[in-house]
């Protein structure tokens, strides 16, 4: 999180990077232990050195050894609007508008 929205990381020289430049409309899934969370939602590239920056210093550990702030190649993009819906064996789904 940075400045109120959600934020990720990527690399500008990889495919994943030009379709979002193309098509800001995204899915992301991912699971642990019999819990799974849905994000979907439009994205656009902030190319602040601020938002690099915040997301290197919450992810240092993850992102030091491909990365530095002003490498050009780390982008970050951040979610306009979205919704992230928790999903579990045990429990209704739980939906969160951002």
């Amino acid at each position: 999180m940075f400045d109120g929205k959600l934020y990720f990381v990527t690399n500008n020289q990889k495919k994943v990077y030009h379709q979002l430049k193309k098509n800001g409309k995204v899915e992301i899934c991912g699971m642990n232990k019999g819990t799974w969370i849905r994000v979907e939602g439009e994205v656009k590239e902030d190319l602040r050195r601020d938002a690099r920056v915040a997301m290197m210093d919450a992810n240092t550990a993850s992102l030091s050894d491909m990365y530095t702030v002003d490498d050009n190649l780390m982008t970050v993009f951040a979610f306009e609007h979205g919704t992230a819906t928790i999903y579990s064996f045990k429990d209704e789904p739980k939906v969160i508008e951002f």
